[in-house]
């Protein structure tokens, strides 16, 4: 079982407890800089796609292999790989199973997974496989206890996807938007174990708008939780933002649309996060 209280922890000595992917001899974030920028593999219909503001029939295809695009990312030099089973997020189950099956298959790097993950057996099945983190996003407003349940037998593996529209939290796959707002929602989660808060601005995704930091940052400054920034990402200077000290306090960032098309260069961008 894992059992590392988390998987962000840069300040001090490893822990002598073993994270679930080491038992298992996977990769994990245990070793993770102090800004990561996360490609994103988005999957639709077993394509590597991105969607504008996360609708289903506004996809553009830039990939019909994943496997290779996860390979092309790792060889970029990227450390780290973010990935969403769209299809999933919308029926609530995993559907592009075999892709994140291929995907897994062609990598070394750690590899976070959400979208359709809504019990313990799925999750558990998803690190048995090699995903290194999963990330809990519907269920988090559905069933908060299951989140607890999940970071409790699987320390350190546990992420919660938060995705705002017009300041609400919004859920299956973005089609419908609740109550809560992100600060509420990361407030049930305090001091229960999750490893990160992955934030996204739906307003922003896919459209390159560029990352909105000051609500990220607001996000940040409520919880003790690690936030990784989604949505927008346009580029370089998105990634010169990320260093300054008003966002110094943000874990990293998804980028998606920029680096598909060109707008952000890889080899640009990794080496100004590595100083």
């Amino acid at each position: 079982m894992c059992s590392a209280t988390t998987i962000w922890d840069l300040t001090g000595p490893p822990k002598a407890t073993m994270h679930w992917s080491k038992l298992r001899n996977q990769p994990s974030f245990d070793k993770a800089p102090p800004v990561i920028l996360f490609p994103a593999i988005d999957l639709k219909d077993g394509q590597c796609v991105r969607l504008k503001l996360g609708e289903m029939d506004d996809a553009t295809v830039f990939n019909d292999d994943p496997a290779a695009q996860a390979k092309a990312f790792q060889d970029q030099g990227f450390n780290y790989l973010h990935i969403v089973d769209l299809n999933g997020a919308f029926e609530g189950r995993p559907v592009n199973a075999d892709a994140v099956d291929t995907i897994l298959g062609a990598l070394s790097i750690p590899a976070q997974l959400g979208g359709g993950i809504r019990d313990l057996a799925t999750i558990e099945t998803w690190l048995d496989k090699g995903v290194a983190r999963i990330i809990l996003g519907t269920v988090a407003v559905r069933d908060p206890q299951l989140v607890q349940e999940a970071c409790r037998r699987f320390p350190g593996c546990i992420a919660v996807g938060i995705d705002a529209k017009g300041g609400k939290v919004a859920v299956e796959g973005w089609a419908e938007t609740s109550e809560l707002t992100a600060i509420e929602l990361a407030g049930r989660f305090e001091d229960v174990g999750v490893a990160a808060i992955i934030y996204t601005d739906i307003e922003r995704d896919g459209v390159l708008k560029g990352l909105n930091l000051p609500a990220t940052a607001e996000l940040a400054r409520a919880t003790s939780i690690p936030v990784i920034a989604s949505g927008g990402l346009a580029s370089i200077e998105d990634i010169k933002a990320l260093l300054l000290p008003a966002y110094s306090m943000l874990e990293g960032a998804i980028t998606g649309r920029a680096l598909y098309d060109g707008r952000l260069d890889a080899d640009e961008a990794l080496a100004l996060l590595a100083g």
